[in-house]
């Protein structure tokens, strides 16, 4: 599966949420979730631009490897995830494989569906508020499209694409460190 999305700060998150709902956005509902990123023992997933966390999701929980950004104006790339039963036991795993916890986001996030696109107003412990705007494909063959698709919808809610954020939440907080 192939996530295309586009992120920016949110100066107004209450400001955001009603253009969103305006534009006739219906919730999908609110999560609370910690993601801890892992690094591998054979390779610097901060160079090659990839992502291997545990999600918990109020009572979830799932693995995720995330490749590398496919272009350079969006956060577009595979991503492979997969529902687990027990996060701790994942999180044994890795480390018996010399896996390494890097850091955990904690964010408390608001989704939204507007046709195909998920709109996730999040707020994320120690670096503020942030709108995603994602829509998943199967193949790579339309996903340029759908980054201008997204950047459209942007404009619909008075942003820009100069405003879009290509950092993940992991690479603001280790800059932060």
């Amino acid at each position: 599966m192939i996530e295309v999305e586009v992120k920016a700060r949110v100066k107004d998150p209450k400001l955001v949420e009603r253009s969103i709902v305006a534009l006739g956005a219906s919730p999908i509902g609110i999560e609370t979730q910690a993601d801890t990123y892992y690094s591998a023992p054979y390779r610097d997933f901060a160079k090659t631009d990839e992502a291997l966390r545990i999600r918990v999701q109020d009572d979830k929980y799932f693995l995720t490897y995330k490749g590398p950004k496919m272009d350079t104006v969006s956060k577009t790339r595979r991503e492979y995830e997969v529902e687990v039963n027990d996060a701790n036991c994942i999180g044994d795993i890795l480390s018996s494989l010399s896996f390494s916890p890097v850091a955990t986001i904690v964010k408390k996030r608001k989704k939204y569906r507007l046709g195909d696109f998920i709109i996730s107003l999040d707020e994320v412990r120690n670096l503020g508020d942030f709108m995603e705007v994602e829509i998943s494909i199967r193949d790579s063959k339309s996903y340029e499209e759908k980054v201008e698709s997204i950047f459209r919808l942007f404009e619909k809610l008075g942003m820009n694409r100069d405003e879009s954020i290509r950092k993940s939440y992991l690479e603001m907080i280790l800059e932060r460190s």
